[in-house]
């Protein structure tokens, strides 16, 4: 008489972790592609180099910020503050490239910054056991108050031309696309074909099972927003050397730019499932929309409108998918 397998319900738990998401990539790509064909029938000067470099490039650091945002999602958390870090990380990108240090320290340190400082927000999650959307609010409100003490807000201009990361050009293709496409397909390669990427899935979906299975949550969870501060700050650099001078001041609303990409993108907000393929896709949807209301002149502000009714209607169809899973 063999004995029964303990081990079963744990595997079958851990099961449930899905990348998920490539019919959610399919729809984006779809109704991207169709926006640009329609838009540009309407009015040929939507499909001007100018205007689509603008759209890639102009929003390449949000994309490039969605992706660990999605991570961050994908473990079961939520990360309110990015939009102030990124804010006070290219503050001080500029700061130090305007002081005679060297432009490649200026580059470094916000990774290093944003890494350490998301690492101790992680910390504060998985250890004290504080709720990420509290966390993360309080972290928001220092660094958002601290970046107007500090600076007042002061534009900083007289940026080494050598400091133009968002500006430099390889095969005649703007470097934030190259920097959007590639940290996209390399952290879809990290999610998808690593124990790290797997764990985080994993803790996401059912941590109770995650940690019965030998995965340490706690250490997964440092780490996650660690490397979302770490992406947080290439995010920063890429926004801060976009053009010729900063504004020392949080962008309005870029939090909730960033949250709703990953979500729309297909990573659910209740953990567990999506990719950072889908999130960067619908950054560039968003981007998208935005040109085309003011290319067929309609009020830009109806693009807020459009994002709440597709974050809310990928939740819902999210919420419903489950359930029908069980």
């Amino acid at each position: 008489m063999t004995a029964p397998d303990t081990a079963a319900p744990t595997r079958r738990a851990l099961r449930v972790p899905r990348v998920g998401g490539l019919g959610q990539e399919l729809l984006l790509l779809v109704a991207i592609v169709a926006l640009f064909a329609f838009v540009g029938w309407m009015n040929p000067r939507f499909l001007s180099q100018n205007n689509l470099t603008a759209i890639f490039v102009g929003n390449a650091y949000i994309a490039v910020a969605a992706i660990g945002m999605s991570m961050v999602i994908i473990s079961g958390h939520i990360d309110v503050s990015i939009g102030a870090l990124i804010g006070v990380l290219a503050t001080v990108s500029g700061l130090i490239a305007t002081s005679g240090y060297p432009v490649w320290l200026a580059w470094l340190v916000p990774l290093l910054a944003g890494g350490a400082i998301n690492a101790f927000v992680g910390a504060l999650i998985a250890y004290a056991k504080v709720p990420s959307i509290i966390a993360t609010l309080a972290m928001l409100s220092i660094l958002r108050g601290g970046l107007i003490v500090a600076t007042g807000g002061a534009w900083i201009s007289n940026l080494p031309p050598s400091f133009q990361l968002a500006q430099f050009r390889l095969l005649q293709v703007p470097s934030p696309v190259w920097f959007m496409v590639g940290m996209t397909l390399l952290a879809a390669l990290l999610l998808r074909h690593t124990a790290f990427g797997r764990s985080i899935y994993a803790v996401g979906s059912n941590a109770e099972a995650a940690e019965a299975s030998g995965i340490a949550y706690k250490p997964t969870i440092v780490k996650v927003f660690a490397l979302h501060g770490v992406i947080g700050g290439i995010a920063a650099v890429l926004f801060a050397t976009q053009l010729q001078v900063i504004q020392s001041t949080v962008p309005n609303g870029l939090e909730l730019i960033i949250i709703t990409a990953s979500v729309v993108g297909g990573v659910s907000i209740l953990g567990g499932i999506g990719t950072v393929i889908g999130s960067t896709l619908a950054a560039i949807l968003f981007a998208t929309i935005g040109a085309a209301l003011i290319f067929l002149n309609v009020s830009a502000y109806w693009l807020r409108a459009v994002q709440g009714i597709l974050i809310l209607g990928t939740v819902l169809a999210d919420m419903a998918r489950r359930k029908k899973t069980g």
